[in-house]
């Protein structure tokens, strides 16, 4: 009996695999039937990849906040 031990996946194919589900809208089942892969572990991928993007659109509107903060402050300055 041999032991098969945990595959492991590079990012690339799981951000690829994550677009298959996201972008061409096939569905979880599908796509892990197609690749072999266990439907909670795309889950799992696809619910990282989507907290990356959730974060990164934080930040970005943080900064835009931010941005708008100084500005704001700088015209309250060269009116006094």
């Amino acid at each position: 009996m041999t032991s098969q031990g945990r595959r492991k996946f590079d990012r690339e194919f799981k951000i690829e695999t994550v677009k298959l589900v996201i972008e061409r809208g096939m569905s979880v089942a599908q796509v892990s039937r197609d690749l072999g892969i266990h439907g909670n572990v795309l889950r799992k991928w696809k619910n990282r990849v989507q907290g990356e993007e959730d974060v990164s659109r934080a930040q970005h509107i943080e900064e835009r906040l931010l941005w708008v903060e100084e500005t704001n402050t700088r015209r309250q300055d060269t009116r006094e």
